[in-house]
Order: structure tokens, then C-alpha cells, then sequence
């Protein structure tokens, strides 16, 4: 088992049993699972997790959320009156265009 998904289970183990997560907490659970894990994994994770809501992380993990920022901008586009159907078909043209000056894959 690799040192990162220790901690990261003992962060999970301590989240599940409602106990603040701390690098003490972290390296004691770690160590009694016989695992050797670099001293500075646990502060950072500890820190990291400080303030942080895993069991709703967990349960949100597929949510859907916002969409990327293109995919924002085309819906937006769109919806503003856009033509976004016409950007797409002068983008076709122009690739097809290329094979009509002979720069085809077979050539």
C-alpha cells in the first residue's frame, strides 16, 4: 500500500467516525495499520483537510456541477441569439476546403 493511500484512509476512517482530522490522529491510525509513511504527508493532509466536508465530497463526486467554461460560453452564445450553428458549418467548410486544394490524405 502506498504511503498517500494510508493517509488518506485514516482521513476517511477519522471523517467516518465524526473525529477531527489531525496529523497526530492521521500518523497514529497509520502507524498501528503497519504502514511507514514520511512524517510530512501528515501535516499536509492534515492541513488540506482542515475545514473540509469529505462525506459530502464523497457523495458529490458524479454530481453534475458547472459546466466547463466552453461549454458556458456556447450554451451562453446560444442562448444570447447566437449563431453558433453557422461558426460550425464555416469550420466544416473550411476543412473540407483543404482536400478540394489537394492536400488530401492519400495524395
Amino acid at each position: 500500500m502506498s504511503a498517500e493511500l494510508a493517509v488518506v484512509y485514516a482521513a476517511l476512517i477519522l471523517e467516518d467516525d465524526n473525529i477531527e482530522i489531525t496529523a497526530d490522529k492521521l500518523q497514529t491510525l497509520v502507524s498501528a495499520a503497519g504502514v511507514e509513511v514520511e512524517p510530512i504527508w501528515f501535516s499536509l493532509y492534515a492541513k488540506a483537510l482542515a475545514g473540509q466536508d469529505l462525506k459530502s465530497l464523497l457523495m458529490n463526486v458524479g454530481a453534475p456541477g458547472a459546466a466547463p467554461a466552453g461549454g458556458a460560453a456556447a450554451a451562453g452564445g446560444a442562448a444570447a441569439g447566437g449563431d453558433a450553428p453557422a461558426e460550425e458549418e464555416k469550420a466544416e467548410e473550411k476543412e473540407e476546403s483543404d482536400d478540394d486544394m489537394g492536400f488530401g490524405l492519400f495524395d
